[in-house]
């Protein structure tokens, strides 16, 4: 297997056994957009930084939330890595709280001076549809424009969830640039199991 692959702008592009792809949409806002209400019966849920220190926690919420959508950028790092990540201070890591569980992962990255990224936004399968979405980018958004940027941007792609792009764009994000991404299929090297994100299946 090579490491380099030209793509087809005009047509379909087969890919090695082994590789997975999504075309990639990125999208950006330079404002803080106009507060919108949150959701009512929502008082349940709170937001709760990730201990710097907690490793664990924060790969527990992302291996729950990811395994439906393929995130697997963070897996494939060893731990010392993901512990300089959460040790970091420019990086904020927010777990969503219900019931006394985690069900939900916010992680806002500020190490470009005047930019903020929303890295990973994430909510568990059994709270998604009660307004938890909607309520989460209420906080993101306040968090995020609290720091002093002047552009706060987000990727989403065709793994993720269908309703992203749009539930991003409502959000007051603006799309500004789509890609394609070509990588390792994370379930061959055993850091996702074989089962997962079954609507994407395994070509080895």
């Amino acid at each position: 297997m090579t490491a380099d692959l030209t793509i087809s702008l005009t047509g379909i592009t087969d890919l090695p056994p082994g590789k997975i792809a999504a075309v990639v949409t990125s999208l950006e806002m330079f404002a803080a957009p106009p507060v919108r209400p949150d959701p009512p019966d929502i008082a349940a849920f709170s937001l709760e930084p990730i201990g710097r220190d907690d490793a664990a926690r924060y790969l527990a919420i992302y291996r729950v939330l990811g395994e439906r959508w393929m995130w697997f950028s963070r897996l494939v790092k060893p731990v010392s890595e993901i512990e300089a990540l959460l040790a970091d201070p420019a990086i904020d890591f927010y777990a969503v709280r219900l019931a006394g569980r985690d069900v939900g992962l916010l992680e806002l990255d500020f190490r470009v001076a005047g930019e903020g990224e929303l890295a990973f936004f994430g909510l568990d399968e059994s709270v998604i549809g009660r307004g938890a979405g909607r309520w989460l980018m209420n906080r993101a958004l306040a968090l995020a424009w609290a720091k002093p940027i002047s552009r706060f941007w987000v990727h989403t792609c065709t793994l993720d969830h269908q309703g992203a792009p749009e539930f991003y764009q409502r959000s007051g994000f603006t799309v500004f640039k789509r890609s394609i991404e070509v990588d390792d299929d994370p379930r061959l090297q055993g850091h996702m199991r074989r089962d997962s994100v079954p609507h994407h299946p395994v070509i080895a």
